[in-house]
C-alpha cells in the first residue's frame, strides 16, 4: 500500500565560497603557503605586496562601471554548524585516536620501491620472471610485506596483462624478492619477516640458532611473552633465553622502513604560532608565513578605470567582455585577500583564548598546570562556534620555549579527586606513565593494580578507565610488558 505524506526540512546549503573559507581555516601554515601561490597562478589580478593607503580612494573614483564590492560581510559561523562535527566531540572526548596531525612530506632522493626494483637489474632473469618479480614487488606496502594473497596476484596478472601464472610460481619468484636488500622485505606476516632476517645471519652462533627455533615453532608464545612454556618444551636456562630474545629484537619488523626515509619522503612541521615568554608577559604571533600581504593589481584596477571612463556609445562589446572579467577577478581576489585577513583573526582569537584558559601552563610549561578543558569552553570564550574551534584546533602548531605542540595537546577532560578537586586527564595519564616505567618489569603492574595506585592518590577511577588511558598512551597489557 501506498502512503504519501508531506515533510518539512531545513536546510543549510553551503557556497563555494563559504566552502573556500572553511578549507582555508582548517589548513595548517605551510598549506597555506601554498593554497595563495596557487590562487595567486590562477587570478593575475592578485600580488604580494602592501596595499597602498589610497587604493580604496582610486576604486571609488571609477564610473557607473566601477567596482562594486559584492563580498558582504560574513562571519565564519555563519558557514558552519554543528552538523559537522559528530556530537562526542562537542562535549568531553574532543578527538579520537584516529585523529591525525597532518605532516607535509617533500620528495627527496628515490623511492623504496625504486630501491627494490633497481636491484632486479642486476640478477639474471628471464623475461616472465623479470615481470612477475616487479609486479610483486609493486605489491609491497610500505613497510615491505606482501599483504594481499598470491592466488589473488595472480588472478590480477591474467586480467589486467594477460600473464598465466599460479600460486607455485609467483612462490618461487616471491624468494627472489626476499632475497633483495633489505633483508626481510617480501614478507607474508611478520613471523616470515623476522625468520627472513635471522636465517640471514650466522646460524653457527648457538643465541641465533636458539632464536631461529623460537620464531619458527614457538612464534605464538613468543609474542604472548609465555616465557615459562619455552625454556620448559627447549629445556634451554632463562639465560639462553634472554640471550636470544635480545637477538630478535634487533631484527626489524618493518623492513620497508629501514631504507632511508621509508617511502622517500621528510616529514617537517611548521608551527603557526609563536608564543614568546618576556619576563613574564606572555606574547603571541602568527608565523609571518600565516599572514602575507597580498594586494589587488595596481594595472588591472587601472585598466578597468580606463574602460569605466569610455561612454556606453565608445564600449565594444569586447570591452564590455573585458570589464566583466576584470570585474569578476577582482571581486575574486577582493574576498580572497577578506578571507586571509578573517583566517588570521579567527586563529589569533582562539589561540589568545586557549593561552587565556591554560596561562599558568604557558608560563612554566609544566604538565601538571595544564587545566581540564574541552571544545565547548574556548568556543563560550570566543563565542565562536564549536567546530570552528574543532577546525582552528585541527592540524595547528604552537611553537613555545619548551617546545612545539599541537593545538589539540592542551584539550583534556577532568576530573574529580576524593578531596572535590577537579584535575585533567591528563594529569592521570601522566600518573599512569609513570608507573609503568618504574614498575618491576619481572612483574609488570596489572590494570587492577594501576586502579588501586590511583585511588590510593585520590584518583577515583574505574578499571575500564586505567585500561582505555593505558591504550590512549599506546601501553600494552601487563602480560606483554614482561621481561626476563
Amino acid at each position: 500500500m501506498l502512503k504519501q505524506s508531506l515533510q518539512q526540512k531545513l536546510l543549510q546549503k553551503l557556497s563555494p565560497q563559504q566552502i573556500q573559507m572553511i578549507k582555508l581555516l582548517e589548513i595548517p601554515t605551510i598549506l597555506l603557503e601554498q593554497r595563495i601561490k596557487k590562487e595567486m597562478e590562477e587570478n593575475p589580478v592578485l600580488e604580494e605586496g602592501k596595499d597602498e593607503e589610497d587604493l580604496q580612494e582610486n576604486e571609488e573614483e571609477t564610473s557607473e562601471e566601477n567596482l562594486e564590492n559584492n563580498i558582504d560581510e560574513f562571519s565564519l559561523d555563519d558557514y558552519i554548524n554543528d552538523e559537522d562535527i559528530p556530537s562526542y566531540k562537542l562535549s568531553a572526548n574532543n578527538y579520537s585516536k584516529d585523529d591525525k596531525k597532518e605532516d607535509i612530506p617533500f620528495s627527496i632522493g628515490i623511492s623504496f620501491h625504486e630501491h627494490l626494483q633497481n636491484q632486479i637489474g642486476l640478477r639474471n632473469l628471464n623475461e616472465k620472471e623479470e615481470i612477475l618479480t616487479l609486479y610483486l614487488i609493486g605489491n609491497l606496502d610500505d613497510d615491505g610485506y606482501v599483504r594481499r594473497k598470491l592466488e589473488a596476484i595472480a588472478n590480477d596478472l591474467a586480467f589486467s596483462q594477460n600473464i598465466e601464472t599460479d600460486e607455485d610460481e609467483l612462490i618461487e619468484v616471491l624468494k627472489i624478492v626476499q632475497d633483495l636488500e633489505p633483508t626481510g622485505v617480501g614478507a607474508r606476516n611478520l613471523q616470515e619477516c623476522l625468520l627472513l632476517q635471522i636465517e640471514n645471519k650466522d646460524l653457527e652462533i648457538p643465541e641465533i640458532k636458539l632464536s631461529r627455533k623460537i620464531l619458527k615453532y614457538f612464534f605464538n608464545e613468543f609474542t604472548k611473552k609465555h616465557y615459562e612454556k619455552i625454556i620448559t618444551r627447549l629445556d634451554i636456562s632463562e639465560k639462553e633465553l634472554k640471550a636470544s630474545i635480545n637477538e630478535i629484537l634487533k631484527l626489524n619488523p618493518r623492513p620497508g622502513n629501514s631504507f632511508s626515509d621509508s617511502s622517500g619522503v621528510i616529514q617537517t612541521l611548521v608551527p603557526d604560532f609563536i608564543l614568546e615568554n618576556n619576563e613574564g608577559k606572555l606574547q603571541l604571533s602568527l608565523n609571518s608565513k600565516n599572514a602575507p600581504e597580498l594586494r589587488l593589481s595596481y594595472t588591472y584596477t587601472e585598466m578597468l578605470q580606463s574602460y569605466s571612463h569610455k561612454s556606453k556609445s565608445e564600449k565594444t562589446k569586447s570591452d564590455k567582455e573585458a570589464i566583466t572579467f576584470m570585474k569578476q577577478k577582482l571581486d575574486s581576489a577582493k574576498w580572497f585577500i577578506d578571507a586571509i585577513k578573517q583566517r588570521q583573526n579567527t586563529l589569533m582569537l582562539t589561540m589568545n583564548a586557549i593561552i587565556e584558559y591554560q596561562h599558568n601552563y604557558f608560563l612554566e610549561g609544566e604538565e601538571s598546570f595544564l587545566k581540564p578543558m574541552i571544545l565547548k569552553d574556548i568556543a563560550e570564550k570566543t563565542n565562536l562556534d564549536i567546530s570552528t574551534i574543532s577546525r582552528v584546533a585541527n592540524s595547528k602548531y604552537i611553537q613555545t620555549d619548551f617546545g612545539i605542540y599541537s593545538l589539540k595537546y592542551f584539550f583534556s577532560e577532568g576530573l574529580q579527586t576524593t578531596s572535590g578537586e577537579e584535575v585533567s586527564t591528563r594529569e592521570i595519564k601522566s600518573i599512569l606513565k609513570e608507573c609503568v616505567e618504574n614498575e618491576e618489569k619481572k612483574k609488570p603492574l596489572t590494570d587492577d593494580k594501576l586502579t588501586n595506585i590511583l585511588k590510593e592518590k585520590g584518583y577515583e577511577i574505574a578499571r575500564r578507565t586505567v585500561a582505555k588511558y593505558r591504550e590512549q598512551l599506546n601501553i600494552p597489557v601487563a602480560r606483554l610488558r614482561k621481561e626476563l
